[in-house]
C-alpha cells in the first residue's frame, strides 16, 4: 500500500481561488476589500523572503496590502505607536509584526499591543483564550494549525472519534492543533493525546494514532514502525539537513527533511504530507483566510 499524498501546494491553490472570488464579491456588494499590513523591522534575509511571499499572495487575492519596513534600531515605544496607528486604521483588518524582532524590543509586549480583532496570526492571549473556549468564540485560529485541520478535512479523513496523537507542545503548533481537534464540530470531535520528546514510550503512543500530527522539529524522529497502517500522517517538521546543487539553476539549495521518515512511512500510512510541499504552503494561505474573516466580522456578513 502506498499512501495518498496530501499536497499543500494543491490545496493552497483551491483555497486562494475561493478567497479571490469572495473578495471580489464583497468588493462589488460592499465596496470594501481586506486590508493587511506587515511590519518588518530590520533586514533579516529569511524574514524578507517570507514577507515578500505574504505580499505577493495578498495582492493575488485582491487585498489592500501595506508593507511597513522599519529600521532595526527603531525604539520599542515607536513600534508600539506604529501598531496603535494601524489598530485605529479602519481600512486595516489584519496586522502582522514579522518575527524575530531585535533584542532591544520585547516581542511579547509588541504582539500583545495588536488589537485582538486584527490579530490574524492568532497569537494574542485573547485569541488563544477564544480558541480554548471553542465554537463561535473562535475568531482567528493560528495559521499553521488551521492549515493542518483544513488539509485533513479536504483529504476526506474522518476525525469524529478518531485517535489523534500530536507530537510536540509548542504554542504555535502543538498546543493549538490539539485544542482544535478536541472541539465539537466538523474536522474535529477527536480524542487527542499530546506527547513530546520527553514522553515515555513515545513509539507506543504514535502507533495507536489514526491521525498522527508531528511537530517536534527533530528530523526523522518518527520511525516507520511507529505508524499505524492506514493512518493519516501530518508532518509539520521542516528541518534543514544540508545543501545540494539544484539541477534547474545550478545554485546551492537547502536539503529539507521532515520529522517523519517519509520514504518508509509512505508505504504504511493511508495519507501523508510531503516535505516540502505539505503543511508549509498552508500557513500563508490561512493568514489570508483570517484577514478575510476579519473584514467579514467588521461588515457583519
Amino acid at each position: 500500500m502506498t499512501a495518498t499524498l496530501i499536497k499543500g501546494t494543491e490545496i493552497r491553490e483551491k483555497i486562494l481561488e475561493e478567497i479571490t472570488a469572495e473578495v471580489a464579491d464583497i468588493k462589488e456588494k460592499h465596496g470594501k476589500v481586506p486590508g493587511l499590513v506587515t511590519i518588518l523591522v530590520g533586514e533579516n534575509p529569511a524574514s524578507i523572503s517570507y514577507v515578500t511571499l505574504k505580499i505577493k499572495t495578498a495582492h493575488r487575492v485582491g487585498f489592500k496590502e501595506i508593507q511597513d519596513n522599519q529600521s532595526p534600531d527603531i525604539a520599542e515605544s515607536d513600534l508600539l505607536a506604529l501598531i496603535e496607528k494601524y489598530n485605529n486604521d479602519e481600512s486595516i483588518n489584519g496586522i502582522l509584526v514579522q518575527l524575530p524582532l531585535p533584542k532591544h524590543i520585547d516581542e511579547k509586549k509588541i504582539l500583545n499591543a495588536i488589537d485582538p480583532d486584527k490579530d490574524v496570526d492568532g497569537f494574542h492571549p485573547v485569541n488563544v483564550g477564544r480558541l480554548m473556549i471553542g465554537g463561535n468564540e473562535v475568531k482567528f485560529p493560528p495559521c499553521t494549525p488551521a492549515g493542518i485541520q483544513e488539509m485533513i478535512v479536504r483529504a476526506g479523513v474522518e476525525t469524529k472519534g478518531a485517535e489523534v496523537v500530536v507530537v510536540g507542545r509548542s504554542n504555535i503548533v502543538g498546543k493549538p492543533i490539539a485544542n482544535m481537534m478536541l472541539q465539537k464540530g466538523p474536522g474535529a470531535n477527536a480524542t487527542v493525546t499530546v506527547v513530546h520528546t520527553g514522553t515515555k514510550d513515545l513509539a507506543a503512543h504514535c502507533k495507536r494514532a489514526d491521525i498522527l500530527i508531528v511537530a517536534a522539529g527533530v528530523p526523522g524522529l518518527v520511525k516507520p514502525e511507529w505508524i499505524k497502517p492506514g493512518s493519516c500522517v501530518i508532518d509539520v517538521g521542516v528541518n534543514r539537513v544540508g545543501e545540494k546543487i539544484s539541477e534547474k539553476t545550478g545554485k546551492k539549495i537547502a536539503i529539507l527533511r521532515g520529522d517523519v521518515d517519509f520514504d518508509a512511512a509512505i508505504e504504511i500510512a493511508g495519507f501523508i504530507t510531503p516535505v516540502p510541499g505539505g503543511v508549509g504552503p498552508m500557513t500563508i494561505t490561512m493568514l489570508m483566510q483570517n484577514t478575510l474573516k476579519s473584514l467579514k466580522y467588521k461588515l457583519g456578513i
